[in-house]
């Protein structure tokens, strides 16, 4: 397989990776300042951090992962609207892990974390790529 092949074939996942990992140090290092820096508490941090990188992620993979289409208000909006619900079901994942292994159990909580966002990762790609950024229904108009 030539090298112009396999990168059409996973022109979507490099991008991704590549993001993935920017949003992921936005979520650890927001929650680290909050939680370490500001004393924010676990919980708290863990809100901030998740707002701050889910409006990171939104920006990247709208414009440079998935190269949305939606064009008009109505398309944008529906396209956030998925994207912001489906990253609050897995921003869900993330406070579960923090509450019961951090809070409950009282396990590093930098290890929890970082252990939390590759699970993250991972179903926000898929939500991704199967729901939100669908290139079928994007040429939607206002």
């Amino acid at each position: 397989m030539k090298y112009s092949e396999l990168i059409d074939q996973y022109r979507d996942v490099i991008p991704y990776a590549v993001f993935g990992v920017l949003t992921t140090l936005v979520n650890i290092v927001s929650y680290w300042l909050f939680s370490h820096i500001f004393h924010a508490g676990v919980m708290g941090s863990t809100v901030i951090a998740w707002i701050l990188s889910v409006l990171f992620a939104y920006v990247t993979n709208r414009k440079w992962v998935f190269h949305s289409e939606a064009v008009g208000t109505r398309a944008v909006v529906k396209e956030m609207i998925s994207f912001f619900t489906c990253r609050l079901a897995t921003g869900v994942i993330d406070w579960l892990c923090m509450f019961v292994f951090v809070d409950l159990l009282h396990l590093n909580d930098m290890v929890i974390k970082i252990a939390a966002n590759v699970i993250v990762i991972v179903l926000n790609y898929i939500a991704s790529k199967l729901v939100i950024f669908r290139h079928s229904d994007q040429k939607e108009r206002l």
